[in-house]
């Protein structure tokens, strides 16, 4: 509180925190949501064309790269697709202020893409024998949201 003839600081108030940051990504267009969810409901010979089509016209979406990878017809493919969507939900996290640590929790909803794409990617580092990889992946979901669980993650084939 100032007396009268004191002048006002213009130093802004400390926030203190505790814990460390959470970043919540922002939610996919309503309208990319509802192809993608089209997509994954064609019949099973023509899901995986139909979900690469989403991601040929919204390739930033990282529930689309998630879907894609686990529609892939091997290992590899599915190690492409996961990274391809780990490194543009790296992107997206550094957009919404994500410095390199911090929580991105499973419980937004809109982070579940980028998980997915994570875990997606531990998963196929393990398959094609990139253990060092696989458990870099694990520990980096563990120290994302301390309650990951790798049968959150999964999408049905």
């Amino acid at each position: 509180m100032s007396t009268p003839g004191s002048h006002q600081s213009d130093v802004s108030a400390v926030r203190l925190t505790t814990g460390l940051p959470e970043t919540v990504l922002p939610e996919e267009p309503p309208a990319l949501r509802a192809a993608l969810a089209e997509a994954m409901a064609q019949p099973s010979e023509r899901r995986r064309h139909a979900v690469s089509d989403v991601v040929r016209t919204e390739p930033r979406s990282l529930n689309a790269w998630a879907a894609l990878g686990s529609l892939a017809r091997d290992d590899v493919e599915a190690y492409a697709c996961f990274r391809v969507g780990y490194h543009r939900g790296l992107d997206a996290l550094r957009g919404s202020g994500w410095k390199g640590s911090g929580l991105v929790r499973w419980s937004h909803e809109s982070n579940r893409g980028f998980l997915r794409c994570l875990d997606g990617l531990r998963s196929a580092a393990g398959a094609i024998g990139e253990q060092a990889e696989e458990e870099r992946c694990a520990q980096f979901l563990r120290q994302m949201d301390s309650a990951w669980s790798p049968d959150w993650t999964g999408y049905p084939a």
